[in-house]
């Protein structure tokens, strides 16, 4: 059975606290994955991703971004992102120290808009991204689009996101795409919300496995 064990590296700011699912035989590649503006690592979305990446070969790391380090309920403030950023940065340099080959980034929501700002930031730092219910503008708000960076990220990314979600349709989010200069692939998950269906303590292992089946196929 694959292994999973709480993760913290607390010598460096901001410090990494997760937790880590070692595959009983690993395909060399790692990924970091995180959390909406509202949850946390324990979110039933990452877990049943992460369980399905390891089964897959891949080690995973789940980590609490650094502002739900510091306050376990509530949103990040407008101050939090930089330091957000930071942290992630932080997590995918510990997860390059335990494996052999590639690591990538994912993350929900508000997670994967700071892994995408990360990377518009740092070109290279990782070879592709896995978005998960990207939150385009706020619900009701489409005139507030968060696409400022979008023209600068050179990371290969993949989208994931329900047909239902309030924080962008399918349709705004293939014309926000086009702003990307790397290779881009959106997968639309039909009738899903902003939680993509995983609300509560359901499973949906078919879901999980259609995103590793298309994110593997996208790194191909």
């Amino acid at each position: 059975m694959p292994a999973i064990a709480q993760f913290s590296e607390t010598g460096i700011d901001p410090p990494i606290r997760g937790h880590l699912h070692t595959p009983d035989v690993s395909n060399g590649s790692g990924i970091v994955l995180t959390h909406g503006a509202g949850s946390n690592a324990q979110a039933p979305l990452l877990i049943a991703l992460a369980e399905t990446f390891c089964a897959a070969g891949f080690t995973v790391l789940r980590c609490d971004l650094p502002y739900r380090q510091v306050r376990s309920f509530g949103p990040p403030g407008p101050g939090d992102a930089a330091r957000d950023r930071a942290g992630l940065k932080n997590a995918v340099a510990a997860m390059k120290k335990l494996v052999t080959g590639k690591v990538f980034l994912g993350g929900h929501s508000y997670g994967g808009r700071q892994s995408s700002m990360l990377c518009a930031e740092e070109p290279g730092l990782v070879p592709a991204l896995l978005l998960l219910s990207y939150p385009l503008h706020p619900p009701r708000k489409p005139e507030q689009q968060r696409t400022q960076h979008l023209p600068d990220l050179r990371t290969p990314a993949l989208f994931v996101s329900g047909t239902r979600d309030p924080f962008g349709s399918i349709p705004e989010l293939e014309q926000a795409l086009k702003m990307i200069p790397a290779k881009t692939k959106l997968l639309p998950i039909e009738g899903a919300g902003h939680d993509l269906g995983f609300k509560g303590k359901a499973k949906h292992e078919d879901l999980a496995a259609t995103i590793l089946t298309v994110f593997k196929a996208f790194l191909a």
